[in-house]
């Protein structure tokens, strides 16, 4: 890991772990925000009110990377091994193939503008994502799966994207 300062789940006095207590890791993450809010330093000497602002935003990034599942996945990789390349060719011809029909499928519900179809489109991607995130927890735990976990990770980013793309059509068809 290249990054400086304390590992991200160190932070939140959490072993490195893909399976998290979301709700633990919110509370966890209000309580230290909280003690090291720039606010209680005010009165402060100007070198403990940077500190205090350092540490506010390393806590920021770090919540921000372990409450999110493709992110953490990506992180946990990092830790245990060579920083990742953020665009890679994905050598992952059967993925690419649901890449493009998820894709056509989008558009056509844009062109037909139909709610129903993008709620249900909704749901079949979360059913997908909770798919991804047990087979990536299970190939994170062995060693030998490396190259299957930074597949799973790239399929989680690309869902990620996926879903973001797909509530913003919500919210166009919605207006």
């Amino acid at each position: 890991m290249n990054s400086s300062g304390p590992c991200h789940f160190a932070l939140f006095e959490l072993q490195p772990s893909f399976r998290l207590d979301l709700e633990q890791l919110a509370s966890r993450y209000r309580e230290l925000a909280r003690s090291v809010h720039p606010d209680r330093f005010a009165d402060a000497s100007e070198r403990e009110q940077r500190l205090a602002l350092e540490r506010s935003a390393s806590l920021n990034e770090a919540y921000r990377t372990l409450k999110s599942d493709s992110q953490r996945a990506r992180y946990l990789l990092a830790m245990r091994g060579p920083e990742l390349p953020m665009e890679v060719t994905v050598q992952d011809p059967d993925f690419l193939m649901q890449q493009m029909q998820w894709r056509e499928e989008l558009e056509d519900l844009q062109d037909e503008a139909d709610l129903a179809g993008v709620a249900a489109f909704k749901g079949r991607l979360k059913i997908a994502q909770q798919e991804l995130n047990e087979r990536f927890a299970e190939a994170w735990e062995d060693n030998a799966r490396r190259e299957e976990a930074e597949r799973l990770m790239r399929r989680m980013q690309f869902l990620d994207k996926l879903s973001h793309e797909v509530r913003q059509l919500e919210e166009r068809l919605d207006d």
